[in-house]
């Protein structure tokens, strides 16, 4: 790795890109652009190097999601739609970003997701079109077919860790009409069974261990971490300088071609507000002078918002009861120091289920990230008891928010108001979604091990009560888009190629690009965006 050692000085280097943010796509970025020896490119990321053994181990996301060493740590703002309350928001601050501390779970989202997209004048991003990308990015466990490729650096491979209880889900799913499925990533999303994982070997694949593990040494890429980046610099209407402070001492690198914005859904508009762009007023008033009153920059925050149930059961059967003591840790730690298996390489879950309330007749629209365990939060340990989750989520909310710098300077973190259940569709959906998982739990399979609910409980049973119920159990999955909205329209912040609008120099290819939520888990997506943004740069300055 050419990792930089002119910290100490304040000198000026130039290179044909830069990307800031090494994250899910800027792993990505990196890798293309650098395949090519004659391109000089920069990669900075704010965090550290990805060394903590917790990141590579992938239960480990339960120390690394709030710890300051690896994550963000950001809070939204009190959301009225969950009565005043305030949600953690964990994103990456590593090498590898959110995909080396998130939940490792392999999910594409739906055909309609990628139409859509290209029906709102988005050319090229149909899913046929972004297919070959998912394609080109994955070496895929189960063989290469119509859907799946084997030759990209990305491992998708299949769920090792199970227990009874899953199989058990599946089935009380299925009774509900719902095929069970083994690959929920290629023809049709609809069905129930196990997640795949971005592992390999009982290890986590984030986007830097797939990425970069292999470009690292290249002489012509430079890996800059600790680098904190403040602005982006223009000469005119052109981006050609990226203001960074790097383990504490500020400089300047200068951008021959162009620089590639991958910070992520919350660092991405903060940057392009810090640098100029965005809502004319909200620069004024935070005294940054505006280059282009873009009022997009920031706005159309999406998130899926998941609604935790939590089951007891009659009989200790769950991983609650298999690590209720030292021993039994120490057991499940020595079992994956030896085999790289057991419940230290388990994913944050276990089962898949993409179903349809009766609010939706053409394709699914909840997802249940099902887990043989029950915690009140990830990081706080296991409940005393034996229980289950059942977590469901609505795939296509309507609720938008917004991000909103409350500083010009770049180490405070900006406004988070996603204001979930905003809308009377998405209040309908939570009340449907609790319903349907009162019938799951009611099946024959699942109703033998269910003693009593326990979150949010069997007091809450009218459509205002369940309504409630949501709002004061409700959690994010840590799913933020859409705040650099892609479009073909005046308003929108990138264009169908990620260039910035108002600006030249300068694109956006992380999660913030997608003008609408994709139905399911962002990484898989945000890995597509950045192996097909490092195409279109590559055309585009050929």
């Amino acid at each position: 790795m050419s990792e930089s050692q002119q910290n100490d000085t304040q000198a000026t280097d130039t290179y044909d890109y830069i990307v800031v943010g090494a994250g899910s796509a800027g792993c990505v970025l990196a890798n293309r652009l650098s395949a090519n020896p004659e391109n000089r490119v920069a990669l900075l990321e704010a965090g550290a190097r990805d060394w903590n053994p917790w990141i590579h181990i992938p239960v480990g996301y339960f120390k690394t999601i709030h710890n300051p060493a690896t994550d963000w740590c950001y809070v939204t703002e009190p959301d009225p739609g969950l009565n005043g309350r305030s949600l953690k928001w964990p994103r990456g601050k590593v090498l590898g970003g959110s995909s080396s501390i998130n939940g490792l779970l392999y999910v594409r989202g739906q055909r309609e997701d990628y139409d859509r997209w290209n029906e709102l004048g988005n050319t090229g991003w149909s899913y046929d079109e972004v297919l070959p990308y998912f394609r080109k990015a994955e070496d895929q466990e189960q063989g290469e077919n119509e859907y799946h490729g084997v030759d990209g650096p990305l491992k998708v491979t299949n769920m090792t860790f199970k227990r009874p209880i899953c199989d058990d889900f599946i089935a009380g799913v299925s009774e509900m009409g719902v095929p069970v499925s083994d690959d929920m990533n290629g023809k049709d999303q609809e069905g129930v069974g196990y997640y795949q994982l971005t592992a390999y070997k009982g290890r986590r694949c984030s986007s830097a261990v797939a990425y970069l593990k292999s470009a690292k040494d290249r002489p012509n890429l430079t890996i800059f971490t600790h680098a904190l980046t403040e602005r982006i610099g223009f000469d005119g209407t052109r981006a050609n300088t990226v203001h960074v402070a790097i383990k504490g001492k500020r400089t300047m690198l200068k951008a021959r071609r162009e620089i590639v914005l991958s910070a992520g859904a919350i660092n991405s508009p903060q940057l392009l507000q810090l640098s100029g762009i965005g809502p004319a007023g909200l620069l004024q008033q935070h005294d940054v002078d505006v280059l282009v009153d873009s009022p997009e920059v920031g706005s159309n925050l999406q998130d899926h918002l998941q609604i935790r149930m939590v089951y007891k059961t009659h009989k200790p059967i769950t991983l609650n009861d298999e690590l209720s003591n030292p021993l039994q840790k120490m057991k499940a730690g020595i079992e994956y120091l030896l085999k790289r298996s057991g419940p230290l390489s388990m994913a944050a879950s276990q089962v898949a289920a993409f179903c349809r309330t009766r609010l939706s007749n053409d394709r699914p629209d909840i997802q249940y990230h099902f887990q043989p365990l029950s915690a009140d939060s990830p990081g706080e340990g296991l409940h005393p008891f034996s229980a289950i989750t059942a977590s469901v989520c609505q795939l296509r909310p309507e609720s938008r928010g917004h991000i909103h710098i409350q500083s010009k300077d770049p180490t405070v973190h900006p406004t988070i108001v996603p204001n979930y259940l905003s809308t009377e569709h998405d209040c309908a959906t939570a009340i449907e979604a609790i319903k349907y998982t009162r019938k799951v739990m009611a099946s024959e399979a699942m109703a033998r091990h269910i003693s009593s609910e326990h979150i949010p409980g069997p007091e809450y049973q009218t459509d205002e009560q369940l309504l409630e119920a949501a709002r004061n159990v409700s959690n994010t999955i840590y799913h933020p888009t859409s705040t650099c909205r892609m479009g073909a329209d005046k308003h929108a912040v990138v264009d169908p190629r990620l260039r910035v609008n108002g600006v030249t120099g300068l694109r956006i290819a992380d999660a913030s690009i997608m003008p609408e939520i994709v139905s399911g888990n962002t990484n898989a997506p945000t890995i597509m965006i950045g192996e097909k943004a490092a195409d279109m740069i590559l055309q585009d300055n050929s």
